[in-house]
């Protein structure tokens, strides 16, 4: 469930991109879930949306000078009084000069003049955004605690296609609420997987699937947000904010390795890997050729990593399996959850239209060991992940409860 905002004090910063007119939506949509907005826009944003457009739809009117206020230092009563900034679009000057500290303008000096959380939505072209520069920028905002909602791929601005358009609303909006949300996970360790494991057949050549690690990197994402110290073991290469603890690997046997050596001290594991359940028995340890004929393909079973975190579980550790089906979902999901001894079945059609893998988005079906079952409806990852959190929590046991108290709750 996404943190509410409703009653929360948003400062939302504008810039100036041609993403600016996104940030209109984005006000209503803040306002519309409860929220007190007050739009500060840069002078360059002006060009891109007027004033009034925003002050017609926000808590307060416009605000976009240190010089012109009452109030001879709008930035501090600003930022004192956020309970989160949240800055979309923030252009590749914005990025910098925040970095840098440098603040010649009110968004600049409220950013540095607050303690509330800070979220930045970066939108720019491509060969900016993956600029060296930028992307050092960005790294050190993300050292400091800020969130960073990266850019999505499709149609830019100037009729080109790449990566550089403002992320989904739902992911801003979902990265803000995570921003504010309660710490329900703080002093708790969470352990996830993510990705398809590769099993190799030679030097080149694996056995793989269509993972693309989206949702199990949304659970670390969303779980590191809500306080944990979080595990991250995956195969991908994708991106992952600091604070998290990346452990990179390609086969199930690697991966069952990590994971049962941090899993020994783990509140939780969130097991949203798609693990290859067969391997060659005697992969090649050179490249194969044509000319070699066709191989002599032996499978063998891989190692069933949610079974053996079932059977070597602590007290009150909750296990999270994903089951990934193209049909009889809840029959076949239910089943795993029986068999694998976990607390927690997430059920995922991957063959329905945009869930599953590689898609933004998702629906899952929850299913508990308790007999609970939650649907989640067509919804981003990130809100998925939050969802599934949910579910994590509500099973932990309280923090001080006793060995002896979590052994016979079992």
């Amino acid at each position: 469930m996404q943190r509410s905002v409703a009653g929360r004090q948003v400062i939302l910063g504008v810039t100036g991109g041609i993403a600016a007119y996104k940030a209109v939506e984005l006000c209503r949509r803040l306002v519309d879930a409860g929220a007190h907005v007050v739009p500060v826009l840069t002078e360059d944003a002006t060009r891109f949306v007027g004033e009034v457009t925003f002050s017609a739809l926000a808590s307060e009117p416009v605000q976009r000078s240190l010089w012109q206020e009452a109030d001879p230092i709008p930035h501090t009563r600003l930022g004192q009084r956020a309970d989160v900034v949240v800055v979309a679009p923030a252009t590749a000057r914005f990025v910098a000069r925040y970095a840098h500290g440098i603040s010649d303008d009110l968004l600049t000096a409220t950013v540095l003049a607050t303690r509330a959380p800070v979220v930045v939505c970066p939108a720019m072209h491509t060969e900016m955004w993956e600029h060296p520069a930028v992307q050092d920028n960005l790294e050190v905002l993300r050292r400091r605690g800020v969130t960073v909602v990266p850019p999505g791929e499709g149609r830019l601005a100037g009729g080109d296609q790449g990566v550089g358009r403002l992320a989904e609303l739902d992911d801003i909006v979902a990265a803000l609420s995570a921003a504010i949300g309660p710490k329900d996970l703080s002093g708790r360790t969470v352990v996830v997987t993510a990705g398809g494991t590769r099993e190799p057949i030679d030097a080149v050549r694996v056995i793989t699937n269509r993972s693309s690690g989206k949702q199990g990197h949304a659970v670390a994402e969303a779980a590191a947000a809500r306080g944990a110290h979080v595990v991250l073991v995956t195969t991908t290469g994708r991106p992952v904010p600091a604070g998290i603890t990346v452990v990179r690997v390609d086969t199930a046997a690697a991966m069952e390795a990590a994971v049962l050596e941090h899993a020994a001290h783990a509140d939780a594991v969130v097991m949203a890997a798609a693990v290859a359940d067969f391997r060659p028995k005697a992969p090649a340890a050179g490249k194969l050729s044509k000319a070699d004929g066709l191989p002599d393909l032996v499978l063998e079973p891989t190692p069933d990593i949610l079974a053996e975190l079932g059977r070597r579980r602590r007290p009150g550790q909750v296990l999270v399996g994903f089951a990934a089906e193209t049909r009889q979902l809840r029959e076949r999901a239910g089943a795993k959850l029986a068999a694998k001894g976990v607390d927690v079945m997430v059920a995922n059609d991957v063959g329905a239209p945009r869930t599953g893998f590689d898609h933004d988005t998702n629906a899952v079906t929850i299913l508990g060991a308790d007999g609970t079952c939650r649907e989640v409806g067509l919804t981003t990852k990130a809100a998925v992940a939050d969802a599934v959190l949910d579910a994590v929590v509500d099973r932990l046991p309280n923090p001080g409860t006793t060995e002896a108290q979590r052994g016979g709750a079992q």
